[in-house]
């Protein structure tokens, strides 16, 4: 990238293309480590945050992290308040949170030994916890991990010695903590419905704070996203197919972060969708001529193997099952997105699933077929909306439907 273009831009008209500024995050990013080339003892307040990895299971690295200062730290693990970050200010902050790594077996939750315990209890935590952590070897800030599941995390050094001091504990995920006879599902469905953040939740099922005491496991934090984001979302869905369906199809849509989210809540029975096009330049089409269109579903009964397209199914499931709760009504969804050119940074499946929520907090543009729906939602569109359309299950299910229903006549 020439200096001359940075230059010009100061981060300020993103003359590069890209929907953040790369100079702006690192140079944050730097300022939070204290522009240190490495760091040999992580001493701060975690927000609280744990990332367990998954490569090597059933043996896992756990990773308990905090940036370099002390306070009030808390926002740092509370995915509703992302949005309203700019993704610079987001993205940095969370690779400002060094973290320190611990071997262990995945049914070292039944019995957890001190150091899991420590661990444990940070999550257990109400808000910011106050930790120390002393590294075998200095962490190398200049190495960080981006992954498209899981939120933007700091650089990693295996721990020599963990504390933590003693906090207050969020009294919901103490009595789920405590009772070894609730089952995970129940124990996040209780979480969620007493208003705790999908992130705190997905943790406390990570570090094996929940289920049946002999069946306690650490969970490897990318699965743990998806598990509880299909539990809520399962919850939802079972709830809502008991209540009437909307009269009207029901079109969102918002534009944000070089991404387009659409949503049509359909008047059918359950039936859904989540579909992404990626554009050239994008995350997951880098190289490609043109923009792909991936779609996975689901009928009134669900499916039974995991989307291709990934976690962010679930992710807009839960909102879509949260906005039909709201309505105290029932229906079926399609909901796309489109991601442009310099939208090139991974940032988690969060990122989805609060924008779909935003997305259903708009009022809506209601309709009496799908296509005056997709119409509406195609004026915003760069992918052809036939090229939508040729791929949607729930429009073709939705049309053949009414053709059926015609010739029935």
């Amino acid at each position: 990238m020439p200096a001359s273009l940075c230059m010009r831009c100061r981060g300020a008209k993103r003359l590069c293309g890209l929907s953040y500024c790369p100079i702006e995050i690192e140079m944050i990013t730097r300022s939070k480590v204290s522009g240190q080339k490495s760091v040999r003892e992580i001493d701060g307040s975690s927000p609280p945050s744990v990332f367990v990895g998954r490569y090597g299971y059933p043996k896992v690295y756990v990773y308990p992290s905090a940036p370099p200062v002390k306070g009030d730290t808390s926002n740092l693990s509370v995915s509703s308040t992302w949005l309203d970050m700019p993704l610079e200010e987001f993205i940095s902050a969370r690779l400002s949170m060094l973290r320190g790594s611990k071997e262990f077996r995945v049914n070292d939750a039944v019995d957890p030994d001190k150091l899991l315990q420590r661990i444990q209890e940070i999550s257990l935590s109400r808000g910011s916890v106050d930790v120390d952590i002393l590294l075998e070897k200095p962490i190398d800030t200049s190495k960080i991990e981006m992954d498209d599941h899981v939120t933007p995390m700091g650089p990693a050094s295996p721990m020599k010695t963990f504390t933590v001091d003693p906090s207050k504990t969020d009294q919901h995920i103490e009595k789920v903590y405590y009772d070894t006879d609730m089952k995970a599902k129940h124990a996040v469905i209780q979480l969620y419905e007493s208003g705790l953040d999908m992130e705190r939740i997905s943790q406390s099922l990570s570090v094996g704070i929940m289920g049946e005491g002999k069946k306690r496991k650490i969970v490897p934090t990318r699965w743990s996203i998806t598990a509880v984001d299909s539990m809520v979302s399962d919850e939802l869905v079972d709830d809502l197919k008991q209540r009437p369906a909307i009269d009207k199809f029901l079109a969102y849509r918002m534009r944000v972060n070089g991404n387009y989210f659409m949503a049509i809540l359909t008047p059918s029975s359950w039936i859904y969708e989540w579909g992404e096009s990626w554009f050239p330049g994008s995350t997951w089409n880098m190289w490609g001529s043109q923009a792909e269109v991936e779609i996975d579903y689901e009928g009134y009964n669900g499916r039974k193997t995991y989307p291709d397209i990934g976690g962010c199914y679930y992710s807009s499931r839960v909102a879509v099952g949260e906005a039909f709760r709201k309505m105290g009504r029932s229906g079926g969804a399609i909901t796309w997105r489109e991601i442009y050119p310099g939208f090139n940074i991974p940032v988690g499946v969060w990122f989805v699933r609060e924008n779909i929520r935003r997305l259903f907090s708009q009022r809506p543009e209601a309709f009496d077929t799908i296509d005056e729906a997709i119409k509406y939602v195609s004026e915003w569109m760069k992918v052809p909306p036939e090229k939508w359309k040729s791929n949607s299950y729930v429009y073709r299910t939705l049309k053949y439907e009414n053709l059926e229903r015609f010739f029935s006549l």
